[in-house]
């Protein structure tokens, strides 16, 4: 498996061409263990109020591209609440 920061930066170049397995070691990373896997979809608690989940979904082996999307505004949002 690829790097996390790797991981990171295809995810913004090419959201459509993201392994389920690469993005669901990515969410783990930032955001705990899943709270519910074993089918199509993952979920993931996020650490602030009102959105409070990530849910992730694979397509024949590729993350679908809107949950790429969803994980890379949830992974900016800490930033601009700080700021």
């Amino acid at each position: 498996m690829a790097s996390e920061w790797k991981i990171h930066d295809q995810m913004g170049r090419e959201p459509a061409n993201v392994r389920f397995n690469d993005l669901f070691k990515v969410c783990e990373a930032h955001f705990g263990a899943a709270r519910q896997s074993g089918s199509s979809h993952a979920i993931f608690k996020t650490p602030w109020q009102g959105d409070p989940r990530v849910n992730i979904q694979h397509d024949r082996g590729k993350a679908k591209a809107y949950p790429v999307r969803q994980v890379l505004d949830a992974l900016d949002r800490p930033k601009e609440q700080k700021s």
